[in-house]
């Protein structure tokens, strides 16, 4: 069945999530972290889009982007098959990391953009993370007060005010407000552990407690099978197996 085309944004703006393949994490540390805004960085060099806001957390990202010289879908597979390729190298690992095909909703106007903008930044307040924004790492709101090099600052505060000083005040009010804002957000299918041990055994005829008899190498070709099952993660399967975590990660 083909793909329903993604929705054409009028201002070339959109918010764009790439998630983890089965909720895995997609950083280990904060040299990931880093890796991947200097990967942003990079091809933005090459493809000419602009960055209001990100924010990286630890199975997905979010990014506020504007596509510029090329297809943003061209310049997101840049992207991720270079960090994919860093991080499976780094820990000597295979195979999908990504969700195969990033989310993306369309900003089309000036009032949805800050809408957007200030979900992103409050993601880790809202996930509990952090008790402030500022306290947050690894998002632009702190770029927006010091000389960050990715984000595009000058557009987004030129839309709260006319000077610098009472834009970035207002940037801050704006921020602190209580909102209830939506905008598009990960999916989270879950499968409980009786359901996913049906459809394993459906899968490759045998139990997942057996999965542990087989040879290393049938092992790691039966759970890169099973690692494509939507709605299942790493941890389930390394408990289900009786596998260790590492050995099924790697996978």
């Amino acid at each position: 069945m083909p793909r329903t085309p993604r929705e054409k944004s009028p201002t070339g703006i959109y918010h764009i999530i790439m998630r983890g393949v089965n909720r895995q994490r997609i950083f280990e540390d904060h040299e990931d972290r880093q890796k991947l805004l200097e990967k942003l960085f990079k091809f933005r060099g090459v493809s000419g889009y602009r960055i209001f806001a990100y924010c990286l957390m630890d199975n997905h990202i979010h990014i506020l982007i504007q596509e510029n010289k090329e297809p943003l879908s061209r310049a997101m597979k840049r992207l991720s098959s270079s960090y994919v390729m860093y991080f499976n190298h780094k820990y000597e690992r295979v195979g999908h990391l990504f969700q195969e095909r990033y989310r993306s909703e369309v900003v089309d106007n000036d009032r949805y953009l800050l809408t957007a903008l200030r979900y992103i930044h409050q993601n880790p307040l809202k996930a509990k993370m952090v008790e402030d924004v500022t306290s947050y790492r690894w998002s632009s709101y702190n770029e927006y007060f010091n000389d960050g090099y990715l984000v595009d600052k000058d557009f987004v505060l030129e839309l709260f005010g006319p000077s610098r000083e009472k834009a970035l005040a207002q940037f801050i009010a704006f921020h602190g407000e209580i909102n209830d804002d939506k905008c598009i957000e990960i999916e989270e299918p879950r499968m409980n552990d009786g359901r996913l041990k049906e459809i394993i055994r459906d899968r490759i005829g045998m139990d997942a407690s057996d999965i542990e008899n087989e040879d290393k190498m049938r092992q790691i070709s039966i759970l890169r099978k099973l690692k494509t099952i939507d709605g299942i993660n790493t941890r389930q399967l390394s408990r289900l197996t009786g596998i260790p975590y590492i050995r099924v990660w790697r996978a």
